[in-house]
């Protein structure tokens, strides 16, 4: 998909998933794999009326593990300050899809970050080559102090 279009807003998203009752947040925290929630109807009531294409998956596919916070903390400096190890995140980064996706969502499950969802989603949905190399450079990227956060 190319981003011609208007880019979604993942932070409503979150916030859509976050009022879901808890059996259709089970849905989806069930699901295996991102093509799996085609066969999920929590999955369409979460997007009414939106053309559910891969991008989304992907997306959703993240959301029952991954909270929302407003800041500058990106996914990749979150799975640092968690203790995950640099081989962890390549091993995930040499994989193809969608195993890469699945592995980095088991290190997600395991650590459970809050970053801000609007770049999360982004990152998601066009997820790519491009994405998987910005998520190592956030990985080695240090995190900003409270006092770096406000200067901004």
């Amino acid at each position: 998909m190319s981003k011609t279009n208007a880019t979604p807003d993942f932070v409503a998203l979150a916030r859509r998933y976050a009022e879901l009752g808890s059996g259709p947040r089970a849905e989806l925290r069930r699901v295996a794999e991102p093509d799996d929630l085609k066969l999920v109807p929590a999955f369409y009531r979460l997007l009414p009326g939106i053309q559910t294409d891969v991008g989304w998956r992907r997306v959703v596919f993240f959301l029952p593990f991954v909270r929302h916070a407003d800041g500058k903390l990106r996914l990749g400096q979150a799975l640092k300050q968690a203790g995950i190890s640099e081989m962890r995140l390549f091993q995930v980064l040499r994989s193809t899809g969608p195993n890469d996706l699945i592995q980095l969502r088991r290190l997600v499950q395991k650590t459970e970050p809050a970053v801000h969802w609007q770049r999360l989603g982004e990152s998601l949905f066009y997820w790519n080559e491009d994405q998987k190399r910005r998520l190592v450079e956030d990985y080695f990227t240090p995190v900003p102090t409270t006092e770096e956060e406000t200067e901004s």
